[in-house]
């Protein structure tokens, strides 16, 4: 896998989640630890692409 094809992957990822994340807040029950865990993961995945972008 290139660096490009892998940023790009990292980059659906984190787009999705942040989608994921946009509607669990919206949702009335939604549970605030799993937002949160959910929050980290795209945290995670926003520094490995700041990092690969990098090199």
């Amino acid at each position: 896998m290139t660096v490009s094809s892998h940023l790009q992957q990292l980059r659906r990822k984190h787009q999705s989640l942040a989608e994921q994340v946009d509607v669990a807040q919206r949702s009335a029950g939604s549970d605030s630890l799993q937002i949160a865990e959910m929050k980290k993961q795209k945290l995670r995945l926003k520094e490995q692409i700041s990092r690969l972008q990098e090199h």
